[in-house]
C-alpha cells in the first residue's frame, strides 16, 4: 500500500502547542512517528519555523527525526504561486502561503495539511487553486486540516 505525502504548513508544526489545534497536529505528528504517512516540508516552513517561538522550533526539530521528504523552491512552483497571485486568489502580503500550495502542487504531495483557514483551507480557495493548477497541468491539490486527515486526534465514537 502506497504511503502518502502530506506537505505540512508551518500552522500544523505551530498547532501543536496550541490548545485549540494540539489533538490534531499532535495525532498527525504520531502518524507520521508510526510510518502512516510521510511528511513533506519545504525551505519556506524552514524560514517560517526560524522565527517561532522555542517550544514550536522543537516540534520542528522532533518533525525531522522522522526523515521528511524536502522540495526545494523551484522556478515552476515560484511561477505557479506568481500565478496564484496574478489571479488575485491570494495578495502579494501572502506569497509564503502561495508558495506552500505551489510547492505541494509541482512536487504532486497527496495533502497539504494546514491550520489556515483564511488563505488555504477554505472551499473558495481551493478550487481557485485547483483551476489554476489545471490550467497549467498540475493535478488538483487536496487541502485538509490535520483533523481530517489525522487517525490519532481527538475522535468522537
Amino acid at each position: 500500500m502506497k504511503i502518502l505525502r502530506i506537505y505540512v504548513d508551518t500552522s500544523v508544526i505551530g498547532g501543536c502547542c496550541d490548545a485549540e489545534f494540539a489533538p490534531w497536529s499532535n495525532g498527525l505528528f504520531k502518524d507520521f512517528e508510526m510510518g502512516l504517512f510521510r511528511p513533506v516540508i519545504s525551505e519556506v516552513v524552514s524560514a517560517e519555523i526560524a522565527d517561532a517561538p522555542d517550544e514550536v522550533v522543537e516540534k520542528f526539530a522532533e518533525l525531522l527525526e522522522w526523515n521528511p521528504e524536502f522540495v526545494e523552491r523551484t522556478a515552476a512552483a515560484e511561477q505557479l504561486a506568481e500565478t496564484y497571485l496574478q489571479r488575485e486568489i491570494l495578495s502579494p502580503n501572502f506569497v509564503n502561503d502561495a508558495l506552500h500550495i505551489a510547492l505541494a502542487s509541482v512536487a504532486d504531495v497527496d495533502v497539504l495539511t494546514s491550520w489556515n483557514f483564511k488563505h488555504v483551507v477554505r472551499f473558495d480557495k481551493i478550487r481557485s487553486f485547483n483551476a489554476v493548477n489545471h490550467e497549467l497541468g498540475y493535478k488538483p491539490v487536496e487541502i485538509y486540516s490535520p483533523r481530517e486527515v489525522t487517525y490519532h486526534g481527538n475522535q468522537d465514537g
